[in-house]
């Protein structure tokens, strides 16, 4: 799959459901689902900012906004349970794990964490023998 092919139309019916629908009330006109979980596909596809989304999704600012909400109400969360759920009982799900135990050490001056040594009592007291 190619950054740009983002949902097919195979795989829409599957997320359909769990997203949010026109309620008929008056007001600003909904945006159509698809196109903004396409524009989000696209966003973290490509690794671009938000205001660089393509207008073909339309404004940057409403797929960022359909982003948040359904982040939110944890619609995103359902989402990736209901379809691992269904990709391992079709057994397309290989669940072996790979764990690192690579050691990164930082050197102590890179925690920025303060040490207090009494360097400045310290250096108060040689000043005194000192004259």
């Amino acid at each position: 799959m190619s950054r740009f092919q983002s949902l097919s139309d195979a795989q829409w019916p599957l997320i359909e459901d769990a997203l949010p629908r026109r309620t008929g009330r008056p007001g600003r006109p909904f945006a159509d689902a698809q196109t903004m979980v396409k524009g989000v596909i696209y966003h973290y596809r490509c690794g671009i900012a938000w205001r660089d989304l393509p207008e073909v999704f339309g404004p940057w600012q409403t797929v960022w906004r359909w982003h948040r909400m359904l982040a939110a109400d944890g619609t995103w969360d359902r989402l990736l349970a209901v379809l691992t759920a269904q990709a391992d009982a079709a057994g397309l799900v290989d669940w072996s794990v790979s764990i690192d135990s690579t050691i990164a050490r930082a050197h102590q001056h890179a925690t920025n964490a303060t040490r207090h040594t009494g360097g400045f009592i310290e250096l108060q007291e040689s000043a005194r023998r000192v004259a």
